[in-house]
């Protein structure tokens, strides 16, 4: 089967986020609560063209893929997010970007800020 051109594949947004969570959880309780979120807030047909998709998820940080014309509604619907397999949790969106590159370089990296020093020559 033929791959689609670029121009005509469905542009996509990635959601970095942050889990603030009272006791751990794994990502599939994650995922059947970001659904049911989606799901409840907006309804099937706008959640389904809103194309959710947790693509990673590790210690308390992830990703989360949606349309790049329902980026509004994502959030609205994770903020809606109150409760993971019945203990306390909370989403917090770090930042929105068009790859998963620098989703994660800009909002995932935790770097120390270094100050470039430089040496002064006596002349």
């Amino acid at each position: 089967m033929k791959r689609l051109l670029p121009s005509l594949r469905a542009k996509k947004r990635y959601l970095a986020f942050e889990l603030i969570f009272e006791v751990p959880v794994s990502r599939s309780d994650l995922v059947k609560e970001v659904m049911s979120s989606a799901s409840s807030l907006l309804g099937d047909v706008t959640a389904s063209e809103c194309d959710i998709k947790v693509l990673g998820f590790e210690e308390s940080k992830g990703i989360i893929q949606c349309s790049h014309t329902k980026v509004k509604e994502t959030r609205a619907s994770l903020a809606t997010l109150t409760r993971v397999n019945g203990k306390r949790a909370t989403v917090h969106i770090l930042g929105t970007s068009g790859t998963i590159k620098r989703a994660t370089e800009k909002f995932l990296q935790n770097t120390a800020f270094e100050p470039e020093i430089r040496k002064i020559q006596n002349i």
